[in-house]
């Protein structure tokens, strides 16, 4: 596997002024976007809403989807006002919450363009930096990777997350900087030949090296991370830590037998 990276620029105004001047690129003719969605009726419109021009900007054909997980607030509501006026976006609908990894499943399995471009609906990263990923795309690469410039979360969040992402590092093998940054541009062909099983958020360990183990090409792009103005990240609740570290530990022994 090989990995590059790219460099934060000195300021915030430099990676948007980047963004703007974004052409198109001839590695990149269609774009996939999904966003998984929990009880985020307050920010999923302006996140589609964002992704749908920034693929327009840079020439691709695109189509746009979002998975709603199982909402309990006015998410589908806001999405069926939304789809009334996108009508490249289509609904993928989890009578029940089928979990994190669940909701990434079901949006891998519907997208259906050359490169598939994901994050999170929640609001914490900016769709108009998917432009950077595709600045970095090219025939040679699998995996446009983005890596948080910084971590726009409590002490106690940065700290766990700091030593999960380490732990998961060293036990894994994972070669890449940032696994827990829902950021990513994939090349539609790789997710064709990795088959993801787990249903929690540890699905993110199990794709990034099940793509190793794949020989992917990976480059990794500075992207920002903002403070979660609305709802609350279920990952940092004590039961679904204790649910991840047990998925880890199956997810580790899956990878031994394999060997």
């Amino acid at each position: 596997m090989r990995v590059a990276a790219v460099l934060p620029g000195d300021d915030r105004r430099r990676d948007r002024d980047r963004v703007s001047s974004t052409r198109l690129n001839p590695a990149v003719e269609s774009i996939s976007a999904f966003f998984p969605c929990y009880n985020d009726e307050a920010t999923i419109t302006s996140m589609v809403n964002a992704a749908s021009k920034t693929i327009e900007q840079v020439g691709a054909d695109g189509e746009l989807i979002v998975v709603n997980d199982g909402s309990t607030d006015g998410s589908q509501e806001a999405l069926e006002d939304l789809a009334d006026s996108l009508p490249s976006l289509r609904i993928v609908v989890h009578e029940r919450n089928r979990g994190y990894g669940g909701a990434l499943i079901s949006g891998f399995t519907a997208a259906t363009k050359q490169w598939v471009f994901y994050t999170d609906g929640d609001g914490q990263f900016d769709p108009t930096e998917l432009a950077l990923l595709v600045e970095h795309a090219s025939d040679d690469v699998d995996v446009v990777q983005g890596y948080k410039i910084g971590r726009a979360d409590n002490l106690t969040r940065r700290i766990v997350g700091r030593v999960y992402r380490r732990f998961v590092t060293f036990l894994f093998g994972l070669q890449i900087r940032d696994v827990d940054c829902d950021f990513r541009l994939i090349r539609r062909s790789l997710l064709d030949e990795v088959r993801l099983t787990h249903t929690s958020g540890v699905i993110c360990v199990e794709m990034v090296r099940k793509f190793q183990d794949a020989r992917a090409r990976f480059v990794e792009v500075p992207v920002h991370h903002y403070v979660r103005e609305h709802g609350q990240s279920r990952f940092f609740r004590p039961a679904s830590l204790v649910r991840s570290l047990w998925d880890l530990v199956g997810l580790w022994v899956q990878f031994r037998v394999r060997r």
